[in-house]
């Protein structure tokens, strides 16, 4: 099935022949490509501009918008190139490299997201199941968090990077080995992984989130100012996190399907299923833009800190 995903991706095959498609696929990307850049850039610089706002969870916001900032700089010109053409327009060493590059950030991108995610969830179980201990990452520490998260993953997928071969007939072409190896089955079955652990856990935190501020309801004339405040606070910043966590599922769910018959499905060559991948791909695009949106929706202090910066 890997000849045939890769030809369904590029778009090489009999159902991607129309023109007013290619036209359509081109203008969603070059839509959905500078809102990534522009939104993204926003919420990195709100945070690092507002004093009140350099906390955990907004760093680990901002750590998912730069995965995917990177994620889009480098997936969404090659998506844009690979509607008209397999071939990569780069050759040369350079080319290779680059090559290479394209297809392993993005997956190093995706597992950042996710853990992000991850530590969010963490962050917000603290803060609302034990909200008188001292959080479990610290905004001193956080940096470092967000570091060590970013080398241990890119070392991770390492392997990942040599999963390519590359064919020359005069210009460079990037497809994936028709040999299984280990490195391929690595490279399979490392996201998938953590991604399945990942959301296991992520299910479980907010579900006692959840169920800890039920159980904790009370009559808002009970509540002291200071209290009300706070669990108000809470509540909020819970539903901006929860709405990301549910955006981001949403917008990989599709490809994630595509990846699972990718390595255990048999040879899928429908139109249907080309189209179904096309729009899995295009899922992953979106959630790069829909972050900062859901960040500018969900959250004052982030609407506030956009109109300071115009």
């Amino acid at each position: 099935m890997s000849k045939n995903l890769h030809t369904m991706i590029n778009g090489t095959s009999s159902c991607y022949n129309l023109t007013a498609e290619k036209t359509a696929k081109t203008v969603a990307f070059c839509l959905i490509f500078p809102g990534s850049q522009a939104g993204n850039t926003d919420i990195g610089i709100i945070v690092y501009k507002t004093k009140t706002m350099r906390k955990p969870i907004n760093f680990l916001v901002v750590n998912k918008a730069m995965s995917d900032l990177l994620l889009s700089i480098f997936s969404m010109p090659l998506s844009i190139q690979e509607i008209y053409t397999d071939y990569f327009l780069i050759v040369g060493p350079l080319g290779q490299f680059l090559c290479k590059l394209a297809y392993f950030l993005p997956l190093v991108s995706g597992l950042v997201s996710t853990q992000s995610l991850v530590l969010i969830a963490v962050d917000r179980f603290r803060a609302v199941v034990f909200p008188l201990r001292p959080p479990l990452i610290r905004s001193k520490l956080c940096p470092y968090v967000i570091v060590s998260t970013w080398l241990v993953l890119t070392v991770m997928s390492t392997p990942a990077f040599f999963t390519k071969t590359y064919v020359y007939t005069g210009k460079l072409k990037c497809e994936w080995r028709s040999k299984e190896s280990f490195v391929n089955y690595y490279s399979y079955a490392m996201p998938i992984v953590i991604c399945a652990i990942s959301f296991l856990l992520i299910i479980i935190l907010y579900s006692i989130i959840l169920f800890k501020l039920k159980s904790q309801k009370i009559p808002g004339e009970q509540l002291a100012n200071v209290g009300r405040q706070r669990q108000q606070r809470e509540e909020n910043a819970l539903k901006m996190v929860i709405a990301i966590v549910l955006g981001f599922a949403v917008c990989w769910l599709p490809y994630s399907i595509v990846f699972f018959l990718h390595v255990f499905a048999s040879d899928i060559g429908s139109c249907g299923f080309e189209y179904f991948v096309s729009f899995a791909l295009l899922m992953v695009r979106i959630n790069c833009a829909i972050n900062p949106c859901i960040c500018f929706i969900s959250s004052r202090n982030y609407r506030i800190g956009l109109k300071t910066l115009f």
